[in-house]
């Protein structure tokens, strides 16, 4: 007795289910690994268009920083070259001493939840943001987009270090 092997079509080895599997599979995996390697290639910084420079707040927030005797040099290069500059930025708005339905200032973090697992909160990781030109904004929870113009410089209060990065406000609109 000879066998004869017999080819099946690929019709009839791939099925739907098959596809779907691998789809969602293919993208739970995928996304993160794109995230990473968009921010190792672009450091966190990129062009937003219209003028503006799109920044990652995790990685912006993300280096060493002495909380009493931190000064402009010790933020690295890239983001102290950001002073002036028109960005935007995605991240939480952190409670303030601010109550009700409208805010003038607030702070901007990337992750309310995520930022200090190190321990406590860091200076760096916040950005005092105030409105400009008598703006309100309404209170927004979770991840909103701010757009205005950053400016990188270290102040000190009483011996410690109350900001690096502050902003002056054009917009905040939630992220969908």
């Amino acid at each position: 007795m000879e066998a004869t092997l017999t080819h099946v079509p690929l019709t009839q080895r791939v099925n739907l289910r098959m596809v779907i599997f691998f789809l969602i599979i293919g993208t739970m995996i995928g996304y993160p690994v794109y995230q990473f390697v968009h921010e190792s290639v672009t450091g966190g910084i990129s062009n937003a268009g219209g003028g503006y420079t799109h920044i990652e707040l995790k990685a912006m927030s993300g280096f060493l920083f002495d909380q009493n005797n931190g000064t402009i040099n010790d933020v690295p290069a890239k983001w102290r070259e950001l002073d002036g500059k028109k960005v935007v930025m995605e991240g939480e708005v952190a409670p303030t001493r601010e109550a009700g339905p409208y805010l003038t200032a607030f702070q901007l973090c990337y992750s309310i939840a995520k930022c200090c697992y190190s321990g406590p909160p860091q200076v760096q990781h916040f950005v005092n943001s105030r409105a400009t030109g008598g703006k309100k904004f309404e209170s927004l929870y979770g991840l909103v987009q701010v757009k205005g113009v950053l400016h990188v410089n270290v102040k000190k209060e009483a011996g410690k270090v109350q900001s690096v990065f502050d902003m002056d406000v054009e917009s905040v609109e939630a992220v969908q």
